[in-house]
């Protein structure tokens, strides 16, 4: 399978899978990360049946990408970055894009409960 052209084609419905998944548990966590000068927040799902992990970064309001990392069959990890539209980034909750702005700014990350958007 060319994981590359898959993720390309269908990186709004993986999102929508992974804030699915994520929204849906007792609480998730939103991760600082960073590689030299690069920042970003993160949520994170991984699935064990393919062992593939599927996340969301936000590098600032203005910039997310779906990150999509997988093994191949010589068991080789690789990583895919893809951009998000401007429609695929307009699907992620505002509140959620405030909670990884703040992790952003804050350069800390938060647990937070999964129902937290359904509160008024």
């Amino acid at each position: 399978m060319n994981y590359e052209d898959f993720v390309k084609k269908h990186a709004g419905e993986m999102v929508e899978k992974l804030l699915a998944e994520t929204l849906s548990k007792d609480a998730f966590d939103i991760r600082h990360d960073y590689n030299d000068e690069e920042q970003w927040a993160v949520i994170t799902m991984h699935t064990l049946e393919d062992d593939n992990e599927i996340s969301l970064r936000m590098y600032g309001s203005d910039k997310y990408c779906l990150y999509f990392g997988y093994y191949d069959d010589e068991d080789d990890f690789h990583e895919i970055l893809q951009p998000l539209t401007e429609e695929e980034k307009n699907a992620v909750p505002k509140g959620l894009q405030k909670a990884m702005e703040k992790v952003l700014a804050d350069e800390r990350g938060l647990r937070l409960p999964g129902n937290f958007l359904s509160r008024s």
